[in-house]
């Protein structure tokens, strides 16, 4: 497999995996808002104008949602894919990344069919808490809420990173409108964060230290590539620095879990990821998944959508057609 590093987007997966490592971290400087808020209107709007200048690298989206559910507002976007009878797509992005994180990957995902990209809740983007999330069942119901809104019964969940989780989450938990999932180098489900990962994580998340100390890390998980000021990472750095997030840290989905699961699963990893041992993760993944579907991509970093988007849709493509 031949790298082919995009160096517009390599750091994003990076940007956004930052907050999920120091969520414990940042409940130091608690305030009294016990879900996910803006700390300030003009931080906000500084926070809408990058995210609706990277949404100018994706495709125009068909139609834009707000989903009600128990938890909050949802917003999903629905980009026409070029096989509208085909069951649709369903993008997670990794923390603090939100739908702009997919340029890369909707060119090729839109031949597959029809995509839903959603922000996750609690998380900088369009989606708007008001309701505490405290555990990972309760993560799983927005979600299953969300799903149940969208036109279809059932979808192939696609998730990035801390995504990746997310979409796993819900398959352990709320399975019944999940085709399939995928997990892109997903975060805490066949290892657990490596300890000198998370402590490399920590000066990043103070919001008053230099861009530079962000910076160092996030070229760390994105196998040390250079930042570049793109769209795309300036909302994401605004929404690090002007958005406090209120929800519990992951918790490893455990190996009974993932043998259990009721939906065909497909475990893409990188094998220069920092955020597992990727060898220990692909072992996991061999062992648990009752499909016995993983993909290593032994040059990839964190960063793998942006760094094989063809590649991955490629992989998708086979996985869902044996299980449409």
């Amino acid at each position: 497999m031949t790298k082919k590093p995009r160096r517009r987007r390599r750091l994003l997966i990076a940007l956004g995996v930052v907050a999920v490592l120091v969520v414990g971290f940042a409940l130091v400087l608690r305030s009294p808002s016990p879900v996910g808020h803006w700390n300030s209107a003009t931080g906000y709007q500084d926070y809408v104008a990058k995210y609706d200048l990277a949404m100018r690298d994706l495709p125009k989206p068909a139609a834009t949602l707000d989903i009600r559910t128990d938890y909050g507002l949802v917003r999903a976007y629905r980009f026409a894919g070029a096989q509208p009878k085909a069951r649709p797509l369903v993008l997670l992005p990794g923390t603090s990344s939100g739908t702009p994180v997919w340029a890369d990957n909707l060119p090729s995902l839109l031949q597959l069919g029809d995509v839903y990209a959603i922000d996750l809740l609690g998380e900088p983007g369009m989606s708007i808490q008001n309701r505490p999330i405290t555990t990972s069942e309760e993560k799983a119901a927005w979600i299953d809420q969300t799903l149940a809104a969208l036109p279809g019964d059932k979808f192939h969940v696609l998730g990035l990173s801390i995504g990746g989780w997310t979409a796993m989450n819900l398959a352990v938990h709320r399975p019944a409108h999940v085709a399939t999932v995928t997990t892109l180098d997903g975060v805490s489900i066949f290892d657990s964060i490596p300890v000198e990962t998370v402590i490399r994580s920590l000066p990043a998340a103070v919001k008053w230290l230099p861009r530079s100390w962000r910076d160092s890390f996030n070229s760390y998980t994105a196998g040390g590539a250079p930042v570049e000021q793109v769209p795309v990472a300036e909302m994401i750095e605004s929404g690090m620095k002007n958005y406090t997030m209120r929800q519990p840290q992951p918790q490893r989905i455990t190996e009974e879990q993932l043998k259990g699961l009721k939906v065909p699963a497909l475990a893409i990893i990188a094998g220069k990821s920092v955020m597992h041992d990727p060898a220990k993760a692909r072992a996991t993944a061999d062992r648990a998944l009752p499909a016995k579907t993983v993909k290593f991509y032994p040059e990839a970093s964190h960063a793998i959508n942006g760094e094989y988007p063809k590649e991955i849709a490629a992989d998708l493509a086979g996985f869902i057609a044996a299980h449409p």
